[in-house]
């Protein structure tokens, strides 16, 4: 049995490949960029540079009763934003730190962590964790909006698998109960991380439905594109032809990916094609029921780690695949690609299970996102880590939000 020792160690060493893989991530971005603003909804570049850091200070030192060396940017790099759409910041560069600053800021902070790590609870190392891993996905989303210009391009990229065609059909997927959520405690009565809103577990009775086995493509979206609906935020329209916005680079659209939009577009394409979107627990039903009934799988494809075989996640790749290019993880009804390749948007709002109860230590995590305008999100980008793959993980955005990796597929009666 791992010993509590054991674990803070290996969380700390998790921690420390973390802060390696966002140094890598700002190290992509060019010196005069970091005062730009890809997403006018968010802050700037320099922000991030220092909230990771910030964060980190903010929520272990408190708890170490390690006195601050710099409060003024503790509070500047404590909280993001996320106003609604449109409603864009009105600070100045001159309003931020230079980036030397800020730099010498986050050697201070992790040399200063670095000596009470080991004494950390296991809690806040898991929260300092996940919070860092998420920002590398939402980083990404930025980092993708930038101008390419002003972003390294790096010197080698992920090779595309080739895959066959998609011939989309709906599967019925059988009527069954559903666990939404985790334990606090599992077998062994030892405590589980999970955040604040994936608690309490719960049951929930699922009727009986059709689903597309894979998600819907950019060739699909295209017909609806043709029939006046919204062309998506990673589509660009130049040279007579539609191309796909990459990382690096803009290609032809390649039909077979998942189209990545909003809530509302893909709301209104379930509603043009007359299906909807699934809920949270039908998505829960069709990725991790069995069969048989015989209980619910961790992962779509069974009890096996996550792994490059069954599926586009874990930072491997920065833009989509084919949908049909990872049968490895189709789940027990034969549904493709239900984690990964993008995230799935639901018709669930975001709100708290029975139960639900704040972080003492991070009150505001999810709490302050309830109230009916965001919607939860299940499944896994090609930019989440393999650790946030856990059933119960809940992503969740604004229905109007664009910039998110994040695809849909349709279900109906």
């Amino acid at each position: 049995m791992i010993t509590k020792t054991e674990t803070t160690t290996h969380l700390a060493q998790m921690l420390t490949r973390a802060r390696a893989g966002t140094d890598t991530l700002f190290g992509l971005v060019r010196p005069e960029a970091f005062y730009e603003r890809p997403v006018p909804e968010r802050h700037r570049l320099i922000f991030y540079f220092g909230h990771l850091e910030a964060f980190d200070w903010n929520l272990i030192s408190h708890a170490a009763a390690v006195p601050s060396f710099c409060p003024e940017l503790d509070q500047l790099f404590a909280f993001g934003i996320d106003p609604k759409p449109g409603q864009t910041q009105q600070d100045e560069r001159s309003d931020w730190p230079d980036i030397a600053e800020v730099r010498e800021y986050n050697r201070r902070v992790r040399h200063t962590l670095d000596d009470v790590l080991n004494q950390t609870l296991d809690e806040l190392l898991s929260i300092a964790l996940e919070h860092r891993l998420m920002h590398a996905e939402t980083f990404a989303y930025l980092l993708h909006s930038l101008s390419i210009d002003q972003k390294h391009i790096p010197l080698v990229a992920a090779s595309c698998p080739q895959s066959a065609a998609p011939i989309q059909v709906m599967l019925e997927i059988p009527g069954g109960a559903v666990t939404l959520g985790q334990a606090r405690k599992d077998a062994y009565g030892k405590n589980t991380f999970g955040w604040d809103n994936e608690f309490e577990s719960h049951e929930v009775s699922v009727a009986s439905f059709a689903m597309n086995k894979y998600k819907v493509t950019n060739g699909e979206y295209l017909e609806f594109v043709r029939a006046g609906g919204k062309p998506p935020h990673f589509w660009r329209w130049h040279e007579d032809q539609w191309y796909w916005r990459g990382m690096w680079e803009e290609v032809p659209l390649p039909l077979d990916w998942p189209v990545y939009v909003t809530h509302e577009e893909a709301s209104a394409f379930a509603a043009w094609s007359g299906k909807r979107l699934p809920t949270e627990a039908e998505f829960h039903r069709a990725a991790y029921g069995t069969v048989h009934g015989e209980g619910e799988r961790a992962y779509p494809w069974g009890d096996e780690q996550p792994d490059s075989r069954r599926g586009n996640f874990g930072g491997n790749r920065w833009d989509p695949i084919s949908v049909t290019a990872s049968p490895l993880g189709d789940s027990a009804f034969g549904v493709s690609q239900l984690v990964g390749n993008g995230w799935e948007w639901t018709s669930t709002v975001f709100e708290p299970f029975p139960g639900f109860q704040t972080f003492s230590c991070y009150p505001g995590y999810s709490a302050r996102f309830f109230g009916g305008d965001h919607y939860v999100l299940k499944g896994a980008s090609p930019r989440t880590d393999a650790r946030l793959l856990r059933r119960s993980f809940r992503n969740w955005f604004r229905p109007n939000f664009p910039y998110v990796y994040a695809g849909f597929r349709c279900v109906e009666a």
